[in-house]
């Protein structure tokens, strides 16, 4: 590990770079290379931190990773993927379903893989609610149940008799695949990946309607509010909604202001 140097840093983000991995028939992407690289660094910093090496050869590396837009559906995308038959094809149609679910809970695929029965509970407000942690971080989470995410929970209640998952979930590499089949069946223009349920929920399901940004937080089971913030796309229509409630506010101001001088 002493022979670990700044040179082999950039040597190795070089190979990350030009070389094709065994599953890929394309090199790796910036934050694919990045990803590799960040791994490294948390292990030579942990040999670090038990001195086994003097120097970090990441001293005066920086990782540089690419902010890219993801997608997520908007309310009227979302209504044609709930009308979307399955094509006859069982695997599109429960796709469909566990996709569907997530966009009205905001759980990741690791969370609704691993949902059990006795994750759900009823609330203080007497309702189902959805009580367990996240995979990732292992922060808890508390969703009330949106009557539509109920409802694929009941479509599946025979499914889940006896088990210890409520939902027949599909590898992910397979539901991208599948999603993939039905944006093409629905005529949705958008590379759709499982995550994309989760930023409709915070994007389209919540915060276009009105359901404030620390609430949405917590559903999502953030540790911190400025992760939440990544999620937070402004929507044109909400844009336009809020303009036009501050355009009536100045308008009954400026009316106010006339009638207090001409009286």
């Amino acid at each position: 590990m002493n022979q670990l140097s700044y040179k082999f840093i950039i040597d190795f983000e070089n190979f990350l770079r030009s070389n094709t991995a065994q599953l890929q028939s394309r090199p790796l992407a910036n934050n694919g290379v990045m990803k590799h690289l960040e791994r490294l660094k948390k292990m030579i910093n942990l040999a670090q931190n038990l001195e086994w090496i003097d120097k970090n050869p990441f001293k005066r590396f920086k990782l540089k990773f690419h902010k890219y837009q993801r997608d997520f559906l908007s309310q009227i995308e979302l209504e044609k993927l709930e009308l979307f038959n399955g094509l006859g094809k069982d695997h599109l149609r429960v796709t469909r379903d566990i996709f569907i679910f997530s966009c009205y809970t905001g759980l990741s695929y690791s969370d609704v893989k691993s949902l059990s029965p006795t994750d759900i509970v009823k609330g203080i407000d007497g309702k189902y609610w959805i009580f367990t942690q996240r995979q990732k971080n292992n922060q808890p989470i508390r969703v009330p149940l949106l009557d539509k995410a109920m409802f694929i929970l009941k479509q599946y209640k025979e499914f889940s008799k006896n088990k210890n998952t409520l939902l027949p979930v599909y590898s992910n590499q397979k539901i991208n695949l599948y999603l993939k089949e039905i944006a093409k069946a629905v005529e949705i223009p958008k590379r759709l990946t499982f995550h994309s349920a989760r930023h409709t929920f915070a994007t389209t399901v919540t915060l276009s309607n009105n359901v404030p940004i620390e609430t949405v937080s917590k559903l999502l089971g953030h540790s911190r509010l400025n992760t939440t913030q990544i999620y937070a796309k402004v929507l044109d229509h909400k844009i336009s909604e809020d303009m036009n409630i501050l355009r009536s506010k100045l308008e009954y101001q400026s009316k106010l202001r006339i009638s207090h001088v001409r009286n």
